[in-house]
C-alpha cells in the first residue's frame, strides 16, 4: 500500500469508528480547557477530569484563579503530578491574562506559548478546540501511531506534526488528532500493539514481520 492509499485508507476508517470526536477533557470554555490540558502533561485525562471539578469550584476564571494562593492550587492537583510546577503556572497565567489580555484566553498561538506551562502542544489544543483554528496537536502518543502506519519517519513531535500537515487536509487535522488519539487508546497501545497487531497497523503493512520501532519523540 503507497503512502497516499495508507492516508486515505486511515481517514476513512477513523471517520467510521469515530464519527464524534468530544474533548476527552471537561471543560466550559477557553480558560478551563487551557487549565486541563495543562494539568494533563504526565498525567491520564481521567485522572485530570477527576481533580478539576474541586479547582474550577473555586475558580473557574482568571480573576478567581489569580486570587488563589500557589498552596491552595496544589492541594487540589497533586494527584496529577508535578504539582509544585503546575500550580505556579496556573497561578501567573492567570495574573498575565488578567495584566495582558483583559482576562481571557488569546486565540493566538504565539500569545499561548508565551503563557507559563503552555508549550506548543498545549496551545495546539486551545486553538483547535476552544477557537476551531485548524491545528494538529501531536504528543508522543500520535508521534507512535504515525510511525506506525508509515505517515512519518520523524524523530520528534515537531517533524511529526510537519509531516501530518503535509499529508491530510488542513480541513481534518482538528478531530483526525483525536481520532488518532481514541483509536490509540482503543486498538494501538503502547504494549498491545507494535506494529503488526491492531487493524490498521495489519492493514497498511500485512507483510509486516517484525515490531515497528518508534523513534525517539
Amino acid at each position: 500500500m503507497k503512502k497516499a492509499e495508507r492516508v486515505d485508507y486511515i481517514l476513512q476508517r477513523l471517520q467510521q469508528l469515530y464519527p464524534e470526536t468530544p474533548v476527552p477533557l471537561d471543560h466550559t470554555d477557553a480558560f478551563t480547557l487551557l487549565v486541563a490540558v495543562l494539568l494533563s502533561a504526565q498525567c491520564t485525562d481521567e485522572r485530570v477530569n477527576q481533580v478539576t471539578p474541586a479547582l474550577f469550584a473555586l475558580a473557574d476564571n482568571p480573576v478567581d484563579m489569580a486570587a488563589l494562593d500557589v498552596e491552595q492550587i496544589r492541594a487540589i492537583i497533586r494527584p496529577c503530578g508535578l504539582s509544585p510546577q503546575k500550580s505556579k503556572a496556573i497561578k501567573r497565567l492567570s495574573e498575565i491574562l488578567l495584566e495582558e489580555h483583559g482576562g481571557e484566553v488569546p486565540a493566538n498561538m504565539e500569545a499561548l506559548e508565551r503563557l507559563p506551562g503552555v508549550g506548543h502542544k498545549t496551545a495546539s489544543v486551545v486553538m483547535s478546540q476552544a477557537f476551531g483554528v485548524p491545528a494538529f496537536p501531536v504528543d508522543t502518543h500520535i508521534h507512535r501511531l504515525a510511525q506506525r502506519w508509515g505517515l512519518t519517519s520523524g524523530k520528534n513531535v515537531v517533524q511529526t506534526e510537519r509531516d501530518l500537515k503535509r499529508l491530510f487536509p488542513e480541513a481534518y487535522w482538528n478531530r483526525l488528532h483525536l481520532q488518532i488519539i481514541f483509536y490509540g487508546r482503543e486498538f494501538c497501545t503502547a504494549r498491545g500493539c507494535d506494529g503488526r497487531v491492531c487493524e490498521i497497523c495489519r492493514t497498511c503493512y500485512p507483510e509486516r514481520k517484525h515490531p515497528k520501532r518508534t523513534l525517539k519523540a
